[in-house]
């Protein structure tokens, strides 16, 4: 199990580029933390999450 935004969820052995696309983010307007790291987006597709990992996903918004 990941936690992901503070819910555990089944996500072990998912890429992130996976794991955003799942929960419905669009990749350009999100920034991921992985064990308190920032993960550059270049490392998305290659970066596979495992039993324990904590994610935060913040997505950006627009307003004016």
């Amino acid at each position: 199990m990941v936690k992901v935004n503070g819910e555990m969820l089944n996500a072990d052995g998912k890429t992130i580029a996976e794991l955003v696309s799942e929960c419905g983010y669009v990749r350009e307007r999100v920034a991921v933390e992985l064990g308190g790291e920032i993960v550059p987006k270049v490392k998305y597709e290659e970066t596979v999450l495992k039993d324990g990992d904590s994610v935060e996903i913040v997505g950006f918004v627009g307003g004016g």
